[in-house]
């Protein structure tokens, strides 16, 4: 911004705004948090570094994943923005497997519903997913997905997109 109102960045580290502050387009003064989480995290001469060696266009996509992995980062010191990435990975897995059993449940009231259907009537979808599901392990499996070390709860989960 550089004048007569100083970016984010140079209010927080209070300092003058050059007029080509490479924080001013991606900190603007209204939003300190912004700059000051990130601030926290990477530091601002880290920040500023990551800046000049990329292109300009790139810019402010890198200032947003800076950003969300140092929200992340505050939320969870440990695993950051691996944790969500595991939480995430681990709700598509039991979906997965919720989608996978609802299948089975479906073939098996169509096949208990017409039980002279010919083998040769069902499409390759249906016979490959009979042949591989093993209906016994279904439980087990739906018991070890949800014994994972991720927290489990979304209500317990901050959103990271602040």
């Amino acid at each position: 911004m550089g004048g007569s109102s100083p970016c984010a960045s140079c209010k927080l580290l209070r300092r003058r705004c050059a007029k080509d502050c490479i924080f001013a387009p991606y900190f603007p003064s209204d939003d300190p948090h912004k700059f000051s989480i990130v601030h926290k995290v990477f530091g601002a001469s880290n920040v500023s570094k990551m800046l000049q060696e990329l292109p300009i266009h790139q810019r402010a996509d890198a200032v947003s994943s800076l950003v969300y992995e140092a929200n992340a980062r505050v939320r969870d010191p440990v695993y950051g923005c691996v944790g969500a990435i595991s939480y995430l990975q681990n709700q598509v897995s039991q979906l997965q497997m919720q989608l996978a059993v609802a299948q089975a449940e479906i073939l098996c009231i169509q096949m208990q519903q017409e039980p002279n259907l010919p083998i040769t009537q069902m499409d390759q979808d249906e016979r490959s997913l009979l042949l591989s599901t093993n209906f016994n392990n279904i439980p087990q499996c739906l018991s070890f997905a949800s014994s994972s070390n991720v927290i489990q709860d979304p209500l317990k989960r901050e959103s990271l997109w602040i």
